[in-house]
């Protein structure tokens, strides 16, 4: 090996130790930087510092306010125009009748000025056309009341609360009603100009489908019927005996024997097909005839159970007929305590969510 070789070879030796020691300097001082930078706890302003979990307090399990409660009930009172969370001004006895937290979504529109006739009668009418029941309340800023309201309401109103019912028979409520309910309000709100404060839709999407389970879970009609022994029995007979019993033949072609506050406790309804009508009852005949309660829209079903019972003997005696289940399966004492005994499991379980059979809040769901 000749001395220039030796030479290029110490010299690359030199070369990369330089590096190595180049490297092994900076990588130290680096670390020296992070531990420094590293040395104090940093708070998460995720959890601290005013984070979510500071304010709310943890999370709150959502409740059931009693029948007839609206969410302002159990939000605190604020005097007429003093300022809420996020600005929205809270007209005083914000309790609204006919507003139901449990099974409303409820939007709210605060201005400091009266809302307009024409900006009202748009809004109504576009919640006439949401495919679910809506229903609304106006603060009076004189009277310091909240009404229902119209559409000519005088410009009067400062305050608006909205509500669209969550579920009811024709099922829950979905996403683009609650979206289009949402953009009605916040429409509104920009033309008088006013606070709008439309709650979390997927949240109430949620709430929807749990109280849609529920109903789905209790929604139940006690039926018995009354057929004939030999030949059919003729409408006439039947009419002057549901006539006598308190029955009203009415327009949906089925008797209804109704409570002293009009309210249906149960009906009697032709067992085939055809209704009862008023001009062909004379000729019509049939084979049986149904005996029905609408179990989550009666209060004191038990009671009314019994009478329902009552009125199916006295039928079948009248027109010599037998009293039968849906099953034809004669009824006896053993059959009729396994329908109360249904009958009160129902009612229980409507009483531990709050929506006693009967009650408005019933009403609304069951309908």
């Amino acid at each position: 090996m000749s001395d220039l070789q030796i030479s290029l070879l110490a010299l690359g030796a030199i070369v990369v130790a330089g590096v190595y020691l180049f490297n092994w300097l900076q990588e130290r001082r680096l670390r020296r930087r992070l531990g420094a930078a590293f040395e104090h706890e940093h708070k998460d302003v995720l959890l601290e510092g005013g984070g979510r979990e500071e304010r709310g307090a943890g999370r709150i399990e959502p409740q059931l306010p009693p029948a007839g409660a609206s969410r302002e009930e159990s939000a605190p009172q604020r005097a007429p125009g003093s300022a809420g969370e996020g600005g929205v001004r809270v007209a005083e006895g914000t309790a609204v009748a006919g507003l139901d937290a449990a099974i409303d979504y409820i939007a709210e529109i605060d201005s400091d000025t009266p809302i307009s006739d024409s900006v009202l009668g748009e809004l109504l009418g576009k919640l006439a056309a949401m495919g679910k029941p809506t229903r609304g309340a106006g603060y009076n800023s004189e009277t310091g009341e909240w009404e229902d309201l119209v559409r000519t309401a005088g410009s009067r109103h400062t305050s608006l609360r909205l509500a669209l019912q969550l579920v009811n028979r024709a099922g829950p409520a979905n996403q683009v009603q609650l979206s289009a309910f949402c953009d009605a309000v916040r429409s509104c709100a920009d033309k008088v100009p006013a606070v709008a404060n439309c709650p979390d839709i997927h949240a109430a999407l949620a709430a929807a489908k749990l109280l849609e389970r529920f109903c789905a879970e209790v929604d139940v009609a006690i039926g018995v019927n009354i057929v004939a022994r030999g030949g059919p029995f003729s409408g006439t007979k039947i009419r002057a005996l549901a006539e006598a019993a308190g029955f009203k033949l009415e327009p949906d072609g089925v008797f209804h024997y109704r409570s002293e506050a009009k309210q249906t406790l149960f009906t009697l309804d032709n067992h085939e097909p055809a209704p009862f009508i008023p001009e062909q009852i004379k000729s019509l005949s049939t084979t049986g005839i149904t005996l029905l309660m609408d179990v989550p829209r009666v209060a004191d079903g038990l009671r009314v159970l019994d009478r329902m019972l009552e009125v199916g003997r006295n039928f079948a005696g009248a027109l010599d007929g037998i009293l039968v289940d849906d099953n034809r399966v004669a009824l006896n004492e053993a059959g009729i305590g396994k329908i109360k005994q249904q009958l009160r499991e129902i009612h229980a379980a409507m009483d531990e969510r709050q929506v006693g059979a009967g009650s408005e809040r019933a009403l609304r769901l069951f309908s």
